[in-house]
């Protein structure tokens, strides 16, 4: 077998199974396998590692501002004195500098006075805090294709709870594992039969467990949908394993790169410090990418990242999304008509559909409920939307008023118009009531809207 037959089996393993498919029987390696080769696109086309390296300079003008309103949430616990031990943890790869960047950081938020900033200065502070929190969040919301970002309320209330929250939590974290690393706790607890062996392994391990759960924490909160817990621990876990990993590799990098401190001097230590930051970013917004197709399996069948729809496929999928929308709204079937449901019945990415459904909205026929999961119904009643107005409105979509600029012959023109014409003579004035109750719900399909 040569190198193009093993590349066509390979393919051929991994791309026959459909993840989605709840009858065919499961093969979580193939499974795993087409989540690690999109993972594996998205940073070759260079999706990850643009957010990656926008979210390094970001960081670097909000670090400061972010831990000063930090570290006057944290005086109001006490634990303000963690700042500086909790960043020489966070920056350990970066060996010996570690100290020494710590202490820059901690030196210029100490320098800046929020009681003597002003009523502007601030506002300024607030804003580069909120400015960082919200890229962050923009780039999880690219990483899961989503258009929308949260409304204003939602913002304040969600990066509120990361600002004052956020750091009382870690740096709790951080003084738990310092108490159980004390010699009082450890002589208590070396005195019981194979405890010794027990705490030398839980040490190893509690790094690995407490980065999953911060990992775990972030993709649950930030992105602008509802993740399932499996998923986002699903892509914290990998996510932790390559943080920790990397952080010991590049711990080997650092202590062996003399010559980079010869050549650059005192900015060394600022250029490991920037690597360091993106090499973090990159493996936080993979374990964001590997959660969102661990939830969206319907995603690894389409494996291009570009999608172009055909007249048909349009139609048929806004003529779908009407039916399960008009089956939810007549209580003929109980499942909620979010779009990760849409999608997941018909089986297509969502960003595909949610360009159906903004071609909806658009024409009226649907609306969005204000929940933090929309749902969508009918915009009016189901015998007032015709199936001709359904079908119009998928030729239509994201047209932009681009076909009029179309130079068309008069005898192509009336050959589109008496395309039109059969089709309303087909359909005459028959609404989405009238199909609904000549074809009710097969009640077997209803299993199938995760």
């Amino acid at each position: 077998m040569d190198a193009v037959e093993t590349r066509a089996w390979i393919n051929q393993y991994i791309w026959s199974y459909n993840a989605s498919d709840l009858v065919s029987p499961r093969s979580r390696l193939r499974h795993y396998l087409q989540i690690m080769v999109m993972v594996g696109r998205d940073l070759v086309g260079g999706m990850l590692t643009l957010r990656a390296m926008s979210l390094v300079y970001t960081t670097l003008l909000s670090i400061v501002p972010l831990l000063a309103v930090s570290l006057s949430v944290l005086k109001g616990f006490g634990v303000h004195d963690q700042l500086e031990p909790t960043l020489v943890k966070l920056l350990a790869p970066l060996g010996e500098r570690s100290v020494e960047i710590s202490s820059r950081i901690v030196g210029f938020v100490d320098n800046m006075k929020i009681g003597v900033l002003g009523a502007l200065g601030l506002s300024l502070l607030i804003f580069t805090v909120v400015s960082l929190i919200q890229k962050i969040e923009s780039a999880f919301n690219h990483t899961w294709r989503l258009q929308s970002s949260r409304n204003l309320m939602q913002r304040f209330s969600n990066y509120l709870s990361v600002v004052l929250v956020g750091p009382v939590l870690m740096f709790s974290a951080v003084g738990i594992t310092a108490s159980l690393s004390s010699n009082t706790v450890l002589g208590l607890l070396n005195e019981l039969p194979y405890m010794n062996d027990l705490i030398r392994f839980s040490g190893k391990l509690l790094p690995y467990l407490l980065i999953i759960g911060a990992f775990t924490f972030i993709y649950l909160l930030v992105p602008n949908t509802r993740v399932k817990p499996r998923s986002a621990l699903f892509g914290a876990i990998i996510a932790g394993i390559l943080w920790e990993t990397s952080g010991v590799l590049f711990t080997s990098f650092v202590g062996g790169s003399t010559s980079y401190t010869a050549i650059y001097s005192g900015f060394a230590i600022m250029l490991m410090f920037m690597i360091w930051l993106y090499l973090s970013w990159l493996i936080l917004l993979v374990g964001s990418s590997i959660a969102y197709y661990h939830q969206h399996p319907e995603r690894l069948k389409w494996q291009k990242r570009d999608f172009h729809l055909s007249a048909r496929m349009r139609e048929q999928l806004v003529l779908q999304i009407m039916v399960n929308i008009g089956q939810r709204y007549d209580q003929q079937s109980h499942t909620p008509t979010t779009i990760d449901n849409l999608a997941s019945y018909q089986q297509v990415p969502v960003e595909v559909l949610d360009r159906m459904l903004t071609a909806l909205e658009d024409d009226g026929m649907i609306l969005r409920s204000n929940d933090r999961l929309p749902n969508y119904i009918p915009a009016k009643s189901l015998n007032r939307i015709r199936l001709i107005d359904i079908l119009r409105c998928s030729r239509e979509a994201e047209d932009n008023r681009q076909r009029e600029n179309l130079h068309c012959d008069p005898a192509v023109d009336e050959l589109m118009r008496s395309i039109e014409t059969q089709y309303e003579a087909r359909l005459g004035d028959q609404t989405l009531a009238d199909f609904l109750a000549a074809n009710p719900l097969n009640q077997t399909h209803e299993d199938s809207i995760v």
